[in-house]
């Protein structure tokens, strides 16, 4: 199942809609310095033929505070999306294993990417292949190791050995409210990896309770708390542009805090294959400390990453204040 769900899952004229994004994201060892590179398809539903393929790219930089963000779209006929392997095109750009070349206008990147850990799963398992939820997430390379470069609005930007992962989504519809984190490497902990989430979804007008779903790979030992179940227990609370949660096993806690200030975040558009479209305020150079508790000898860790930290909010909010830039 590893390979297999890691391969697309678009279905060209199925009338139900579909998004589905595969993306990269990579950090610099000591710099605020992150890209983010997103190979997606977006068909609306019940118009399957105005599908279109999209590449979307950000530049981040916490130095000079000045992000770079481009966005362009493509017909669907000018796109493949290999159902039978890993492997998407959209135009003249690609995206294979190990390998991803293309352009969005001026901007440009050919990087290589090293495996690093096996599949992480935000769900459990047995929910990829079926039709709840209708939003999934994993991440097929944990801890990529990428270099090559990248033309930044004629910047050149070598990347050498930056640290990130390889990541596919996919859905018929998008969450309706989250915040979302990934952390590929903390300062103190360079081999451990987190990814979490704090989500609520809508059924007709009721909203669903806050859950939070996490796992965190840290010290050679996995801790799934991923769960329907486990999920309601945790706790999660953000805002713009703040999140804490919580959540435990049997043999661990573990909470964490992931923050950063809103010039960190550029804003972008997801449409919604169901109509409408929400906003996305995304980071990759936020904060994350995480504190991680032996439940039996009650030893406490505390892990940091300065600016390393994925940080993205999913919102029909409008006042947010963070510039729309794709």
């Amino acid at each position: 199942m590893d390979q297999q769900v890691n391969w697309a899952r678009y279905e060209p004229g199925r009338p139900g809609g579909h998004y589905e994004s595969f993306y990269q994201r990579a950090n610099h060892p000591t710099r605020p310095l992150a890209c983010w590179i997103r190979y997606t398809v977006f068909s609306p539903a019940g118009r399957p033929a105005d599908a279109l393929g999209e590449l979307w790219f950000v530049l981040f930089d916490g130095e000079t505070g000045e992000h770079v963000v481009a966005k362009r779209e493509h017909p669907i006929a000018d796109c493949a999306y290999d159902r039978r392997a890993f492997g998407v095109r959209i135009a003249d750009s690609t995206l294979e294993p190990h390998a991803l070349a293309g352009r969005a206008g001026e901007t440009r990147w050919d990087l290589t990417y090293t495996d690093g850990q096996p599949p992480l799963y935000l769900l459990p398992k047995r929910l990829y292949t079926g039709r709840f939820p209708t939003a999934k997430s994993l991440v097929g390379t944990p801890l990529a190791r990428y270099d090559g470069e990248l033309v930044a609005d004629g910047r050149l930007v070598p990347v050498d050995g930056w640290v990130g992962s390889q990541n596919h989504n996919w859905g018929s519809r998008h969450t309706d409210r989250y915040a979302f984190g990934q952390v590929a490497g903390f300062d103190n902990a360079p081999d451990t990896f987190l990814e979490v989430t704090t989500a609520a979804n809508r059924i007709g007008p009721v909203s669903t309770p806050l859950v939070t779903l996490l796992v965190l790979r840290h010290g050679g030992r996995e801790h799934s708390m991923n769960t329907l179940r486990q999920g309601l227990r945790a706790s999660g609370r953000f805002g713009y542009f703040f999140w804490e949660f919580a959540s435990q096993s049997d043999t661990v806690r573990v909470w964490g805090r992931i923050e950063a200030p809103a010039e960190a975040f550029v804003g972008l558009a997801y449409a919604n294959p169901p109509g409408g479209v929400k906003h996305c305020l995304n980071t990759k150079i936020a904060r994350c400390e995480v504190e991680v508790t032996d439940r039996a000898t009650g030893t406490r860790e505390t892990l940091v990453a300065e600016h390393r930290a994925l940080f993205e909010i999913l919102t029909d909010d409008r006042e947010h204040g963070v510039p729309i830039r794709a």
